[in-house]
Order: C-alpha cells, then structure tokens, then sequence
C-alpha cells in the first residue's frame, strides 16, 4: 500500500503485531478500572465484574468489525476511513469528526489526572506546572516517532503488569485469609437490584475500552496491516477485557463494600485494604504511568486522525496534511493537540468524562454499519451472513443499547459538538453543492 499525497514525507511501516497490540493495551491502561471503581460500584450495586462482562461482549463484536475493515482498507483514519468508503465522504466527515471528540478529550484526562495524583503526592507541585511538562515530554515523543512511542510502551506495561502481580497477590492474602462471598462480585451487594444498574455501569466502562479502535490508525505504520492490525485489535479487546474483570472481581473480593470515602477516589480504599500506604504509593506510581502511556498513544492516534482527514482535504491541508520528511510524523497535527489539551488546565475531569463516550458510541455504531454496507451490500458477498450481516448488526444493537444509559448531558454536549462539524462540512462543500473533498488511495 502507496498512499500518494501531495505534502512531503510519508508515514513509515515499522509496527509489527507485538507492538500494535501494546499499543492497543497501553492506550486502554490495563489500571484504568481503577478509575471510575468507586462510581461504577456504586452505580451497578456492587457489581463492576459483571458490568464489565456485559461492556467486553459488547465491544468483542465492535471489535470484530472494525478488524474486518482494518483489512478491507489498512490506512489511517479508523472510523473516518471506513464510514467514508462504505456510505461516502459527508458521513465519514462525521464520523470522524464524532470520534475527534472522543480523541482529543482521551490526551486531556490523562494529563489532567496525572496532575491531580503528583500534586496529591508533592503538593508542593503545581497541577498546571504539571500538566504542562507532562504535555512538553509526550509531545516531543510523538513528533520524534511513532518507533519511540512503540519503545516506551514497553516500559510502561511492565510498570503495570508487575504492579497487578503484586496487587492479586496481596489481594489473595487476605481474601483466603478471611471469610468471603466469592459469588457477590456478580450477585451484588443488594443497594441498586435489577439489570437496568448493571447496563448504567456497563455504559461507563466502555471508556475502558476506548484504544483498541486506535491500533486502526496505525495501519500505515504497520509492516503488515492486512493480517497484523485486524490481530492486533482482537487481540487486545480480549486481553483488556479479562484484565479489567479479573481485577475489579479481585477488589471487589478484598474490599466488599460502596461505603468509600470519596467514590471518585475509591480505588484508593481498595488498595489500603489489600496493602495499607505501601499499595496507595504503589498504585499512584503505576497508575500515573499508565495514564503516561495513555496519552502518549492517545495523541498519536488523534493526531493520526487529523493527519488523514487533512490530506483528504476536509481539513486544511497544509497544516493537517503535513508529514515531516526528517522524522515521518505528522509534526503540525501533533502539535494542535498538544495546543488543545492545554485546556486541561482549566477543566474539571467530571465535564471531560461525561462526553467520552457519545463520540466512541457513535463511531462503534458506524462502523458496524460499515461492514454490512461494504461486505454485504456492496460486494454482495452472501457466502458468509453471519460475519457480513448478523455479527455486526449485533453489535450495532449492543452500541445502541449501551447508548440508551448515557447522561441527558452527555447527549446533549454531543450533538452540539456534531452539530458544528455539519456547520464546518457545509462550509467545506458550499452547500453540498460541492463534493467533500476525497484523496484517492491507490494499491500497489
């Protein structure tokens, strides 16, 4: 695969299948269920394991489609690309400018809850100052290349892969020390019964998933996308998945109650009752690092998104659509992210959590679509229904499903935010009396 585009550089294939799917497990932070543990637990009546259950099988069939159209088309773009091929250029525009609201907040969180855990650690430390450095170092990371951010993905999954070791092993400690229900986790603890609480739960933790979708933005980075990228996201929902269940099923186990001192924080009680200070420090360390490593990845995969729809056009051109011939990065996109996150400066972490999941549930719901539009309505390919029709119909309907919990606030916020980006398609195209501007791709 050429991708032909009038600008300077090209992006360079050097991912193989190991280091997409770290990316993937590195932009998801396999910590990150610790992150709204105490709301979801609340929410569900106990029950985070099951919720989590309930968001993986939905997000394995979103999966399975956004690999089916990895390979169909691997180039950058994700949702953006594949929408554009299946339903044309105006519902991709859309769609991708669905998912920038997902992408561009992901990069903020993350430097606005590292802020929040180093000052609470050196409070002596400026959140802002911060925020700032820590947006300094992943920027120059990112614009030095993508090889750099596939290298520091290592380190910082081993920081979390040796802190959930020592976690489930203090964990189990006590839990067999003591008398425990080992079925609560999934029964509940009997404050919020019925299903509607555990779909309100699963509805949050979607956010948790948010990162194997971006190993698609990667696939003209890829050494071999048709086979390695579409691995690469199964392989990395699936993993992510049992992680997350295993590990709030073992805090769950270790400290079977809602009654926290500040739900946002609950995952702090947690870890005094597996491992007193000694866990809390090593949870903070760990953590920070793998919202690091979250917003390394989730710039790269942001600024990837604007890179493909500048060089289509929808963008401007010239400061989107630029790579840089010296290191093969998207240097200005990069840098416009940066410039955006700054706002995690000045905004609450409570307004940025609340709108994440309108821009992934939309481009989740598109792309399953996608896949029916292109497999079976398109190629008329009928050999196999379940795959070109029945599985992404379903996940199309669990996305929707999940949709149904989202905050009045939360929708609100989104179809504003869609309703600018149809203002900027039509000025974009006149009216539509202009088409949409597309780059043709060009296989060789």
């Amino acid at each position: 695969m050429t991708v032909h585009s009038p600008v300077e550089g090209h992006l360079k294939r050097a991912l193989g299948l190991p280091s997409l799917v770290l990316f993937g497990l590195v932009y998801m932070v396999p910590l990150t269920v610790f992150t709204t543990y105490g709301i979801v637990t609340e929410t569900s009546g106990g029950r985070v394991p099951l919720a989590y259950v309930v968001t993986l099988v939905t997000m394995v069939f979103t999966a399975l489609s956004y690999a089916r159209m990895s390979a169909a088309y691997p180039v950058a773009g994700s949702a953006y690309t594949y929408s554009q091929k299946a339903f044309g250029a105006p519902v991709g525009f859309l769609s991708g400018w669905s998912l920038l609201l997902d992408y561009l907040f992901l990069p903020m969180i993350n430097y606005l809850v590292i802020g929040i855990y180093l000052n609470a650690a050196v409070p002596a430390l400026p959140e802002w100052v911060i925020v700032l450095i820590t947006i300094a170092i992943v920027t120059v990371l990112n614009v030095v290349g993508i090889v750099s951010v596939a290298r520091a993905n290592f380190v910082i999954i081993a920081v979390q892969a040796v802190f959930i070791v020592v976690f489930v092993v203090l964990s189990s400690a006590k839990i067999f020390g003591g008398s425990v229900d080992f079925t609560a986790p999934f029964a509940g603890d009997g404050t919020a019964p019925g299903l509607s609480p555990v779909l309100a739960g699963a509805a949050i933790l979607c956010l948790s998933f948010l990162g194997f979708d971006a190993v698609s933005t990667l696939a003209e980075e890829s050494k071999d996308a048709k086979r390695d990228v579409p691995r690469a996201i199964m392989i990395a929902t699936v993993s992510a998945g049992l992680i997350f269940i295993l590990l709030s099923y073992v805090a769950q186990l270790v400290f079977p109650s809602n009654d926290f001192a500040d739900p946002e924080s609950g995952s702090l009680d947690v870890m005094t009752a597996a491992g007193g200070q000694f866990m809390n420090a090593f949870f903070t360390a760990a953590y920070v690092a793998g919202a690091f490593g979250s917003a390394l990845t989730s710039q790269a995969s942001v600024a990837r998104i604007l890179y493909s729809m500048g060089r289509d056009g929808v963008l401007p051109r010239r400061l989107f659509g630029y790579v840089s011939p010296r290191f093969s990065t998207p240097v200005y996109a990069i840098v416009v992210v940066s410039v955006v996150s700054l706002l995690a400066i000045v905004i609450d972490l409570a307004t940025l959590a609340s709108v994440i999941s309108f821009g992934a549930l939309a481009a989740f719901s598109v792309v399953n679509l996608s896949v029916i539009k292109h497999f079976f309505v398109d190629l008329r390919d009928r050999r196999n229904v379940a795959l070109n029709l029945v599985l992404p119909l379903i996940g199309f309907a669990l996305t929707v499903w999940l949709w149904t919990s989202l905050s009045g606030l939360t929708l609100v916020i989104g179809m504003c935010w869609l309703a600018v980006g149809f203002i900027w398609l039509l000025g974009v195209t006149r009216g539509f009396r202009q088409p949409t501007p597309v780059l043709e791709l060009q296989h060789q």
